[in-house]
């Protein structure tokens, strides 16, 4: 492809983008699809000789689209946001156009230096502690997705908590990781990965009410762990968990790990870009006086594309130490003096795409005022959907809901608890079937509940507001049929 046809096709590229976004709400929100639908319509081979672009555009529309399941949608609620945004996409192309490999700082000085500006500069919009700044002893690093930022964190307090013995000798010991029943399912894998296995996850009570981790059963699972013998690695607090957004109490939990000189891992990748309007900044209590590490995904709720992940640590040697290697095809002056940052030793792979594009066009297009007011406006609408479940005698409200994600029951009476839930699944199904929006699910003290998560890009009031009359309707509907 020449440049000239490049500039052509592009233009064409850029244009079927902005009319999807322009009419996306055109679109059933999940996809319609049934298993192995893509696959039969589409041909068993490669083509032996090239095709024009146009064929490609064409089986974009007509054989994969319907395959999608639209999460820029602004009736898209389930899970969390996955923002997308115009100077978000710009700079991916403008990072695709480049085709930079930034494993080193030499391979690309521009791709590293631009990096730890903006993950400092997005660290000022949080308010996170200066010793995580890039021109501190600590520092942030952009990864694919909070799951690769887990395993990083936990690789480096692995390296601490066996005195560099893990990366030399591998797993001598059994060693033991800290979660909660609400913890992300990506800090078992971890543990997997690194070599713990699933035995050495401790799964700590959490407080009934509120679901967030009990300090004082954390205290006595360590006591009793280092009484067996076992070596106690890494605690992971989070900020605003996956199934309702429990929010761990971090300065409680700190300090249990401070008294055992214990890695502690804040996991924030919803709720900490929140931390931009300084209203919710106690989301980031105990984050500076405790946390060895820190995460957060602008991915989900900043108007940046996946995949953006940003980790910060209090120090990065034991990160490095953990997963720096330097084989003589890599050496370098720039290197070898020390003087400059080689992103290779910050994450798993070798390799690093250059992402510090999109998030700096974003925070350079919004500015701090714009990123405050998407987050407000998410906020906002979570809220008032509450007050109206709140006010509704036909479904029960969760509590806390303090962000932009709202969990709710549906009221069934006369039914048992099982069949309740099946309603409530039911419902669910029919609503996601409607193709006008969609929602996911979660339990809670054993129980189904709905999940609303607010934060699309394109999301408004009016959005909300038709989703929770059909919701109203459907369950209605769906009351009337049962026995």
């Amino acid at each position: 492809m020449t440049p000239e046809e490049f500039r052509r096709h592009g233009r064409q590229v850029v244009d079927w983008i902005a009319d999807y976004l322009a009419g996306i709400e055109s679109y059933p929100v999940m996809s319609q699809v049934k298993p192995d639908e893509i696959r039969r319509a589409l041909p068993s081979g490669p083509p032996e000789r090239g095709e024009p672009f146009e064929a490609v555009l064409a089986d974009l529309e007509r054989i994969l689209l319907p395959g999608v399941t639209h999460w820029q949608h602004p009736g898209f609620f389930g899970y969390f946001p996955s923002n997308s945004s115009g100077p978000a996409i710009l700079g991916d192309l403008l990072s695709s156009g480049l085709g930079v490999q930034g494993m080193l700082w030499v391979t690309s000085p521009a791709c590293t230096e631009l990096e730890t500006v903006v993950v400092d500069w997005l660290a000022e919009l949080l308010g996170l502690p200066a010793h995580f700044r890039t021109d501190a002893r600590g520092g942030g690093v952009i990864q694919d997705s909070a799951s690769s930022a887990c395993l990083v964190a936990l690789l480096a307090a692995l390296h601490r908590a066996g005195g560099g013995r893990v990366a030399a000798e591998g797993i001598d010991r059994r060693y033991t990781l800290y979660v909660t029943s609400q913890t992300h399912s990506s800090l078992e894998k971890a543990a997997r990965i690194a070599g713990l296995g699933a035995a050495g996850v401790r799964v700590v009570d959490v407080d009934p009410v509120t679901l967030a981790m009990d300090p004082g059963r954390l205290r006595t699972a360590l006591a009793e762990d280092e009484a067996a013998g076992t070596v106690p690695a890494m605690v992971c607090a989070t900020v605003g968990t996956t199934s309702t957004t429990a929010i761990d109490p971090v300065p409680a939990i700190g300090e249990v790990c401070r008294e055992r000189g214990l890695w502690l891992h804040v996991d924030a990748a919803y709720a900490g870009v929140a931390a931009v309007c300084p209203e919710f900044r106690w989301l980031n209590d105990g984050v500076g006086e405790h946390a060895d590490s820190y995460s957060t995904n602008p991915h989900k709720w900043l108007l940046t594309n996946f995949d953006c992940t940003v980790l910060w640590t209090a120090d990065r040697a034991p990160l490095l130490g953990a997963l720096s290697i330097l084989p003589e095809y890599l050496r370098n002056t720039a290197t070898s003096a020390g003087s400059v940052v080689d992103y290779r030793d910050w994450q798993v792979p070798l390799g690093r795409r250059f992402r510090a594009l999109k998030l700096w066009s974003v925070i350079r297009w919004y500015g701090a005022e714009g990123l405050r007011e998407h987050i407000r406006k998410s906020v906002g609408l979570a809220q008032e959907l509450a007050s109206w479940i709140a006010a509704d005698p036909g479904f029960d409200l969760h509590e806390p809901h303090p962000l932009g994600l709202v969990c709710f029951r549906p009221v069934w009476p006369g039914l048992g608890p099982d069949e309740a839930d099946r309603a409530t699944t039911r419902l669910m199904e029919l609503l996601n079937a409607s193709g006008s929006l969609y929602l996911t699910h979660t339990r809670v003290a054993g129980r189904v509940v709905l999940r609303v998560a607010v934060g699309g890009t394109a999301t408004e009031r009016r959005h909300v507001e038709q989703a929770w009359e059909q919701i109203r309707w459907e369950h209605a509907a769906l009351s009337a049929s049962l026995p």
